[in-house]
């Protein structure tokens, strides 16, 4: 997903791979990097848990550079105190609860 304001540069690829600072040298890292974790640690996914898969490969991907595993692990723990994910909403076999809205 391209956020709001940002500039979108295109590579025609008949023509060059790298023109200054754009590439898609990342990207295919990154899908590299996705695809190897898919067949050497997870061998089985099902494609309605995919984006899970890809949201740990973000995190991992994003912090790789500025954090050692155990920093990388601390931070994931710390962002899912308090949550709760049952068996049957990981399995999809109950639809997972959408928040209350307060009426006024």
């Amino acid at each position: 997903m391209i956020s709001k304001g940002t500039a979108v540069k295109v590579i025609d690829h008949a023509v060059e791979y790298v023109n200054g600072n754009v590439h898609t040298n990342t990207m295919e890292n990154f899908w590299s990097l996705f695809k190897r974790g898919l067949h050497g640690t997870y061998i089985g996914v099902e494609p309605f848990h995919l984006f899970r898969y890809i949201d740990e490969q973000v995190f991992r991907y994003n912090t790789r550079k500025e954090m050692n595993d155990s920093e990388r692990f601390a931070l994931a723990v710390s962002r899912i105190t308090g949550k709760r994910l049952t068996y049957a909403e990981l399995t999809g076999k109950v639809e997972e609860k959408q928040p209350e809205t307060v009426e006024e």
